[in-house]
Protein backbone atom coordinates (compact mmCIF):
# COMPACT_ATOMS: atom_id res chain seq x y z
CA UNK A 1 0.00 0.00 0.00
CA UNK A 2 2.65 2.57 0.91
CA UNK A 3 4.96 1.46 -1.87
CA UNK A 4 1.56 1.94 -4.17
CA UNK A 5 1.09 5.49 -2.67
CA UNK A 6 5.03 6.83 -2.96
CA UNK A 7 5.28 5.62 -6.90
CA UNK A 8 2.29 6.75 -7.34
CA UNK A 9 2.98 10.68 -6.13
CA UNK A 10 6.50 10.59 -7.50
CA UNK A 11 5.43 10.02 -10.79
CA UNK A 12 3.07 13.26 -10.74
CA UNK A 13 3.32 16.06 -12.95
CA UNK A 14 4.14 19.06 -11.34
CA UNK A 15 0.56 20.58 -10.04
CA UNK A 16 -0.69 22.82 -7.69
CA UNK A 17 -0.19 23.07 -4.07
CA UNK A 18 -3.87 22.03 -3.53
CA UNK A 19 -4.00 19.31 -5.91
CA UNK A 20 -0.90 17.94 -4.51
CA UNK A 21 -2.06 17.90 -1.13
CA UNK A 22 -4.69 15.75 -1.48
CA UNK A 23 -2.82 13.16 -2.81
CA UNK A 24 0.01 13.21 -0.63
CA UNK A 25 -0.18 14.64 2.82
CA UNK A 26 3.66 15.08 2.75
CA UNK A 27 3.42 17.33 -0.19
CA UNK A 28 3.65 20.51 1.63
CA UNK A 29 6.27 19.15 4.16
CA UNK A 30 8.50 18.33 0.91
CA UNK A 31 8.48 21.49 -0.76
CA UNK A 32 8.77 23.30 2.24
CA UNK A 33 11.41 21.46 3.85
CA UNK A 34 13.67 21.64 0.71
CA UNK A 35 13.02 25.40 0.39
CA UNK A 36 14.11 26.58 3.73
CA UNK A 37 17.72 24.40 3.66
CA UNK A 38 18.04 25.36 -0.21
CA UNK A 39 17.93 29.12 1.62
CA UNK A 40 20.02 28.83 4.33
CA UNK A 41 22.99 26.48 3.33
CA UNK A 42 26.70 27.47 3.88
CA UNK A 43 29.89 26.03 2.41
CA UNK A 44 30.29 25.32 5.53
CA UNK A 45 26.98 22.93 6.04
CA UNK A 46 27.24 21.79 2.70
CA UNK A 47 30.82 19.80 2.96
CA UNK A 48 29.50 18.61 6.79
CA UNK A 49 26.08 17.62 4.84
CA UNK A 50 28.84 15.74 2.36
CA UNK A 51 30.64 14.11 5.27
CA UNK A 52 27.13 12.85 6.30
CA UNK A 53 26.08 11.93 2.97
CA UNK A 54 29.45 9.90 1.89
CA UNK A 55 28.43 6.48 4.25
CA UNK A 56 25.58 5.87 1.61
CA UNK A 57 28.17 6.80 -1.69
CA UNK A 58 28.31 4.39 -4.54
CA UNK A 59 31.99 4.28 -4.05
CA UNK A 60 32.15 3.58 0.42
CA UNK A 61 29.24 1.02 -0.64
CA UNK A 62 31.49 -0.70 -2.91
CA UNK A 63 34.55 -0.58 -1.06
CA UNK A 64 32.88 -2.41 2.04
CA UNK A 65 30.70 -4.76 -0.26
CA UNK A 66 34.49 -6.08 -1.62
CA UNK A 67 35.92 -6.41 1.76
CA UNK A 68 33.11 -8.33 2.69
CA UNK A 69 33.08 -10.66 -0.18
CA UNK A 70 36.98 -11.03 0.01
CA UNK A 71 36.23 -12.07 4.01
CA UNK A 72 33.48 -14.67 3.36
CA UNK A 73 35.24 -16.51 0.62
CA UNK A 74 38.38 -16.69 2.97
CA UNK A 75 35.93 -17.68 5.06
CA UNK A 76 33.61 -19.99 3.12
CA UNK A 77 30.48 -18.30 3.82
CA UNK A 78 28.77 -18.96 0.95
CA UNK A 79 25.27 -18.46 1.91
CA UNK A 80 26.52 -15.21 3.40
CA UNK A 81 27.85 -14.14 0.00
CA UNK A 82 25.00 -15.04 -1.86
CA UNK A 83 22.73 -12.98 0.71
CA UNK A 84 24.93 -10.10 0.30
CA UNK A 85 24.78 -9.83 -3.18
CA UNK A 86 21.37 -10.43 -3.77
CA UNK A 87 20.27 -8.13 -0.58
CA UNK A 88 22.54 -4.84 -1.41
CA UNK A 89 23.39 -4.72 -4.95
CA UNK A 90 20.65 -6.39 -6.09
CA UNK A 91 18.14 -3.75 -4.48
CA UNK A 92 20.41 -0.99 -4.91
CA UNK A 93 19.64 -2.03 -8.88
CA UNK A 94 16.01 -2.30 -8.64
CA UNK A 95 15.89 0.83 -7.53
CA UNK A 96 17.60 2.57 -10.31
CA UNK A 97 14.97 0.55 -12.05
CA UNK A 98 12.23 2.20 -10.16
CA UNK A 99 13.69 5.96 -10.83
CA UNK A 100 13.60 5.21 -14.38
CA UNK A 101 9.98 4.10 -14.07
CA UNK A 102 9.06 6.90 -11.78
CA UNK A 103 10.92 9.72 -13.89
CA UNK A 104 10.80 12.28 -10.51
CA UNK A 105 13.06 15.24 -10.81
CA UNK A 106 14.50 16.16 -8.01
CA UNK A 107 14.22 19.16 -5.39
CA UNK A 108 16.86 21.59 -7.33
CA UNK A 109 19.19 21.65 -10.50
CA UNK A 110 20.27 25.07 -9.92
CA UNK A 111 22.37 26.53 -7.45
CA UNK A 112 26.22 26.94 -6.66
CA UNK A 113 26.53 23.40 -4.70
CA UNK A 114 24.14 21.26 -6.94
CA UNK A 115 25.96 18.97 -9.15
CA UNK A 116 22.96 16.32 -8.88
CA UNK A 117 22.42 13.72 -12.32
CA UNK A 118 19.81 11.47 -12.43
CA UNK A 119 16.14 11.23 -10.84
CA UNK A 120 15.29 11.91 -7.49
CA UNK A 121 12.65 8.87 -6.23
CA UNK A 122 13.36 7.08 -4.50
CA UNK A 123 16.49 8.03 -2.90
CA UNK A 124 19.97 6.02 -3.92
CA UNK A 125 22.06 6.78 -1.27
CA UNK A 126 19.27 6.00 1.79
CA UNK A 127 18.13 2.81 0.30
CA UNK A 128 22.04 1.52 -0.07
CA UNK A 129 22.67 2.86 3.38
CA UNK A 130 20.46 0.77 4.13
CA UNK A 131 20.46 -1.81 2.98
CA UNK A 132 24.16 -2.32 3.57
CA UNK A 133 24.16 -1.40 7.00
CA UNK A 134 20.62 -3.23 7.74
CA UNK A 135 22.55 -6.08 6.31
CA UNK A 136 25.55 -6.38 7.94
CA UNK A 137 23.13 -5.14 11.17
CA UNK A 138 21.54 -8.83 10.18
CA UNK A 139 24.91 -10.51 10.26
CA UNK A 140 26.22 -9.31 13.60
CA UNK A 141 23.04 -9.71 15.75
CA UNK A 142 23.35 -13.30 16.13
CA UNK A 143 26.94 -12.89 17.28
CA UNK A 144 26.12 -10.43 19.77
CA UNK A 145 25.46 -12.39 23.58
CA UNK A 146 24.68 -9.12 25.28
CA UNK A 147 21.61 -7.16 24.35
CA UNK A 148 23.23 -3.97 25.41
CA UNK A 149 25.29 -4.43 22.23
CA UNK A 150 22.93 -5.81 20.49
CA UNK A 151 21.03 -2.78 21.01
CA UNK A 152 24.21 -0.52 20.66
CA UNK A 153 24.44 -1.70 16.98
CA UNK A 154 21.00 -1.25 15.95
CA UNK A 155 20.80 1.88 17.14
CA UNK A 156 24.56 2.97 15.13
CA UNK A 157 23.03 1.35 12.00
CA UNK A 158 20.13 3.49 12.38
CA UNK A 159 21.93 6.59 13.34
CA UNK A 160 23.65 6.07 10.10
CA UNK A 161 21.23 5.70 7.57
CA UNK A 162 19.33 8.90 9.23
CA UNK A 163 22.04 11.05 8.70
CA UNK A 164 22.72 10.19 5.13
CA UNK A 165 19.08 10.62 4.55
CA UNK A 166 19.07 14.15 6.72
CA UNK A 167 22.45 15.20 4.35
CA UNK A 168 20.44 14.29 1.21
CA UNK A 169 17.19 15.84 2.21
CA UNK A 170 19.41 19.52 3.62
CA UNK A 171 21.86 19.09 0.22
CA UNK A 172 18.16 19.76 -1.97
CA UNK A 173 18.87 16.34 -3.83
CA UNK A 174 15.53 14.05 -2.72
CA UNK A 175 12.44 15.49 -1.12
CA UNK A 176 11.19 14.02 2.48
CA UNK A 177 9.20 11.36 0.76
CA UNK A 178 12.04 10.42 -1.00
CA UNK A 179 14.26 9.42 1.82
CA UNK A 180 11.01 7.73 3.60
CA UNK A 181 10.38 5.67 0.68
CA UNK A 182 14.09 4.23 0.07
CA UNK A 183 14.38 3.57 4.02
CA UNK A 184 10.75 1.55 3.89
CA UNK A 185 11.67 0.21 0.14
CA UNK A 186 15.35 -0.85 1.52
CA UNK A 187 13.98 -2.50 5.01
CA UNK A 188 11.41 -4.27 2.88
CA UNK A 189 13.97 -5.65 0.43
CA UNK A 190 15.80 -7.31 3.08
CA UNK A 191 12.94 -8.68 4.54
CA UNK A 192 11.93 -10.08 1.18
CA UNK A 193 15.88 -11.20 0.85
CA UNK A 194 15.77 -13.04 4.26
CA UNK A 195 12.53 -15.12 3.41
CA UNK A 196 13.68 -16.41 -0.13
CA UNK A 197 17.07 -17.05 1.23
CA UNK A 198 15.76 -18.85 4.63
CA UNK A 199 15.55 -22.01 2.56
CA UNK A 200 18.77 -21.75 1.77
CA UNK A 201 20.81 -21.40 4.98
CA UNK A 202 18.44 -24.46 5.88
CA UNK A 203 20.23 -26.58 3.24
CA UNK A 204 23.68 -25.53 4.35
CA UNK A 205 23.77 -26.31 7.89
CA UNK A 206 24.64 -29.46 7.91
CA UNK A 207 23.26 -31.93 11.09
CA UNK A 208 25.93 -32.44 13.73
CA UNK A 209 26.51 -36.52 14.38
CA UNK A 210 28.05 -37.06 17.51
CA UNK A 211 29.68 -40.50 17.35
CA UNK A 212 28.98 -42.66 20.99
CA UNK A 213 31.16 -45.79 21.20
CA UNK A 214 29.08 -47.84 22.41
CA UNK A 215 29.87 -50.99 25.01
CA UNK A 216 30.61 -53.82 23.39
CA UNK A 217 28.38 -56.64 24.40
CA UNK A 218 30.05 -59.56 26.52
CA UNK A 219 30.02 -62.72 24.37
CA UNK A 220 30.39 -66.17 25.31
CA UNK A 221 34.16 -66.17 24.16
CA UNK A 222 35.21 -63.47 25.99
CA UNK A 223 33.60 -65.10 28.95
CA UNK A 224 35.27 -68.36 28.36
CA UNK A 225 38.50 -66.39 27.81
CA UNK A 226 38.51 -64.60 30.82
CA UNK A 227 37.93 -68.22 32.58
CA UNK A 228 40.74 -69.93 31.18
CA UNK A 229 43.07 -67.20 31.81
CA UNK A 230 42.32 -67.93 35.72
CA UNK A 231 43.75 -70.87 35.75
CA UNK A 232 46.89 -69.17 33.71
CA UNK A 233 47.38 -66.47 36.74
CA UNK A 234 46.98 -69.08 39.68
CA UNK A 235 49.90 -70.86 38.52
CA UNK A 236 52.16 -67.80 38.04
CA UNK A 237 51.02 -67.03 41.77
CA UNK A 238 51.94 -70.46 42.87
CA UNK A 239 55.09 -70.46 41.20
CA UNK A 240 56.07 -66.99 42.58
Amino acid sequence: MWTSFFVFNASLPPQSGATLAMVNPLAGADHQIAGWFHAHLSQAFVNLLRVFSEPGSAQLIGVVLFLAVIFFVWKRAWTALVTMIVAVPGGMVLNELLKLAVHRHRPFLDGWFVDWSGYSFASGHTIGATLLYGQLLLFLLPLMKSKRRQRLIILSAAMLVMLVGFSRIALGAHYLTDVIAAIFLGVLWLMICALLLKPMRRRVVAPVAIAVEEPRPVTAATVEGRASARPFVADIVAHK
